[in-house]
């Protein structure tokens, strides 16, 4: 089973802000999971192979991929 599958009601919560707040640092997006930012970090790669693709801004912000 991959890493991403045991994570998946996590991801779909950091996909949902995302999407809901396009251009959020990371550090906001930790703040508002109430995580430490690195776990954002360490996600994000992990959310890309589960198929949640975004696309970063010059600021750090993430963006849904369309």
């Amino acid at each position: 089973m991959s890493f991403w599958r045991k994570k998946e009601k996590e991801f779909a919560e950091m996909d949902r802000i995302i999407r809901q707040n396009p251009g959020i640092l990371p550090a906001e997006l930790a703040r508002m999971l109430n995580v430490p930012r690195s776990t954002i970090q360490r996600r994000l790669p992990s959310m890309e192979e589960a198929g949640f693709l975004y696309c970063e801004d010059d600021r750090g912000g993430l963006h849904p991929f369309k």
